[in-house]
C-alpha cells in the first residue's frame, strides 16, 4: 500500500496504461537516487549550479509521483541555489527530501517487485 508515493497522476496521464506506469516507476528507481546524490554533492561542496540542475531534474518526478512534501522541499532547494545560500540553511531540507525518496524507492521496489 502506497504511503510514500501516489500514482494517481501517473495513471491519469497514461490513461491507466500499466506499461507506461511501469516505465515511470522504473525510471524513478533507477535515476532519481543517482540524481539526488548529485544534489547532495552540490550542497556539500557549495556548488549551487550542480545542486540546482539536479534538483530541477528531479522536481517533475516528485510531482508526478504525488510526493507533495518532497516536491515543496525541492522547490526550497532550488530557491536556495539561486540565492547561493549557506549549506547549513538547506541541509535539514535536503535530509528530509533524501529520506522521503529513500522510503518511496523501498516501497515502490516492494510494491512492484523491482
Amino acid at each position: 500500500m502506497a504511503l510514500h508515493y501516489n500514482l494517481a497522476k501517473v495513471y491519469a496521464l497514461s490513461d491507466n496504461d500499466p506499461e507506461f506506469v511501469q516505465q515511470i516507476i522504473s525510471l524513478f528507481i533507477s535515476e532519481v537516487p543517482a540524481d539526488l546524490e548529485q544534489v547532495k554533492t552540490g550542497v556539500k561542496e557549495g556548488d549551487h549550479k550542480l545542486a540546482y540542475s539536479y534538483a530541477h531534474k528531479i522536481k517533475p518526478t516528485l510531482d508526478l509521483l504525488g510526493m507533495d512534501v518532497a516536491f515543496q522541499e525541492i522547490l526550497q532547494i532550488e530557491a536556495w541555489t539561486k540565492a547561493e545560500g549557506k549549506k547549513k540553511e538547506i541541509k535539514p531540507v535536503f535530509d528530509s527530501v533524501e529520506a522521503q525518496i529513500e522510503k518511496a524507492v523501498k516501497e515502490i521496489s516492494k510494491d512492484f517487485n523491482l
